[in-house]
């Protein structure tokens, strides 16, 4: 391929930039190994320009974006929706050739980016002005108001890149607030479209703010910056403890989204029938396949009761090697690549210390022939809490197979992980649903479904997992400050001091 010539992927106070380094990035077609784009690569002086945009715009005067009404702001919100509607097919096929999923879950993707600028409109659209607190007297007009926190840097990850900034833009905006996002540096294309989209609804210049360019550099700087008020990072549990260190300096608000190793508990009654086997099955490699296993949510971990072990697992290897891999926008591709050789040759490293440490390979294990970052879904049976493979975050198409005998059993293996994001429970039987979903440690829980999110539903995790939560009202939350306002509407002396 000709060299291209890189694009201006820095945004700041309305205006398009290149790295004031003069530095660029290319980006890869997982599906090939072969740059398709150019962009610019920033660093900490263009974060800098950023943060000083999204700060005037925030301290403006009467008409800037966070003294505009709710109903304003909901209109915007709903026009950039209207716009990813508009622009569905672009967006979905730039979706799925830089991040390496079908063309299909790409377009799926833009869809729910729309529900939540929607949902985040409705919700704001929709509030009282404040809440009344009653101060026990007529001449006392007491109020609690909602206020936008100030600059918020939003550092997204790769593997959902629009989705996963959907999830911050809206509600930043909703509140009233200014940002700097920062895509990963291997996925950055439609976020970069993202901010065009902006601005073509009418978001005021310097509002909206964007940094192409590495989290140890671009990412760490936004995290420590005086002027920044607030810090959501979606990542790794590493990269998110030091966002965390750096944003504790200044005492920011931060919300962390750090990624969980998601237990799928089946029981036995639930594979009584041919269809609730069927079914268990089949949702099993969806939570384990889905986007190459690339899911903060994938269910990794499959608990399976010991009676219908054998059967279950068998089955699920059968289908799992009969998945068509290919480039997304193939027909009948059914998973793509990963998303780099490195992370590929990460995934390796898994697999190989599952076998050496005893784990019986069922299914894949290896690298198909041909270009591109593929790597066949793969099922390790016979698995324990003691391998690497089941404890650690593999963000891969690995399936480790554990098995339990009680429900006490099966509580305390789902449970028994650093990181509680979220996990299913499949069962026939209502009372063992609940009991179970009651006591599984996650943030969120499935009964007899995997992979399936609600705008309107709170999104985070426990323990390891992370902090703060996105989508619901209380991802709302996350981008602002309470104020009480005490009117008193007969003031008198107080007459303390005589003097």
């Amino acid at each position: 391929m000709a060299r291209q010539q890189a694009r201006r992927t820095i945004h700041a106070d309305g205006e398009w930039y290149d790295a004031l380094s003069g530095a660029t990035r290319e980006i890869v077609d997982p599906a090939d190994g072969r740059p398709f784009d150019v962009v610019a690569e920033g660093d900490e002086r263009d974060a800098d320009r950023a943060v000083e945009a999204a700060r005037r715009a925030f301290d403006g005067g009467q008409g800037a974006w966070p003294r505009t009404s709710a109903a304003e702001r909901a209109a915007l919100l709903r026009r950039v929706a209207d716009l990813l509607v508009r622009d569905r097919e672009r967006l979905g096929l730039l979706e799925s050739r830089d991040a390496g999923k079908t063309l299909e879950e790409g377009r799926i993707d833009i869809d729910c980016v729309a529900d939540a600028f929607r949902y985040f409109a409705d919700l704001v659209a929709a509030e009282a002005p404040g809440r009344v607190v009653d101060a026990g007297t007529p001449d006392v007009h007491s109020l609690v108001v909602h206020e936008p926190v100030g600059v918020c840097a939003l550092i997204t990850p790769w593997n959902y890149p629009l989705l996963q900034a959907s999830w911050k833009i809206a509600p930043a905006l909703a509140a009233g607030n200014t940002f700097v996002v920062k895509p990963s540096e291997i996925t950055p294309l439609t976020t970069v479209a993202l901010i065009d989209l902006l601005a073509e609804a009418g978001l005021p210049a310097g509002v909206a703010n964007i940094v192409t360019g590495p989290g140890h550099t671009v990412g760490a700087r936004l995290a420590e910056h005086p002027d920044v008020d607030l810090v959501s990072f979606t990542g790794g549990l590493v990269s998110g403890v030091k966002v965390a260190q750096a944003a504790a300096v200044s005492v920011k608000k931060v919300a962390l989204e750090l990624g969980g190793k998601n237990p799928n508990v089946v029981f036995a009654d639930a594979c009584a029938t041919d269809e609730g086997f069927d079914t268990a099955v089949d949702q099993a490699l969806n939570a384990a396949f889905i986007h190459s296993g690339q899911v903060c949510s994938a269910g990794s971990r499959l608990i399976v009761e010991e009676s219908v072990r054998d059967r279950f697992v068998a089955e699920l290897a059968e289908r799992a090697g009969r998945i068509r891999l290919g480039r997304g926008t193939d027909g009948g591709v059914e998973c793509g690549p990963l998303v780099s050789e490195q992370q590929r040759a990460k995934v390796e490293a898994y697999v190989a210390s599952a076998l050496e440490e005893g784990a019986v390979l069922r299914t894949g294990g290896k690298r198909p022939e041909g270009p591109g970052y593929f790597y066949e879904p793969t099922v390790l049976d016979g698995c324990h809490r003691g391998m690497k493979v089941v404890r650690e975050e593999i963000f891969g198409p690995v399936l480790t197979v554990e098995t339990f005998r009680t429900e006490d059993e099966a509580v305390a293996l789902a449970n028994d992980t650093e990181y509680g994001l979220a996990g299913a429970v499949w069962t026939a039987d209502a009372g063992r649903a609940r009991r179970v979903a009651g006591r599984l440690r996650h943030g969120t829980v499935w009964i007899n479904d995997f992979h399936p999110y609600l705008p309107q539903a709170e999104w985070g995790g426990f323990g390891r997992s992370g902090v703060g939560r996105e989508l619901g009202p209380s991802g709302l939350a996350e981008y602002r400050e309470s104020k009480h306002v005490y009117q008193n509407l007969a003031p008198s002396p107080v007459r303390w001091f005589r003097g």
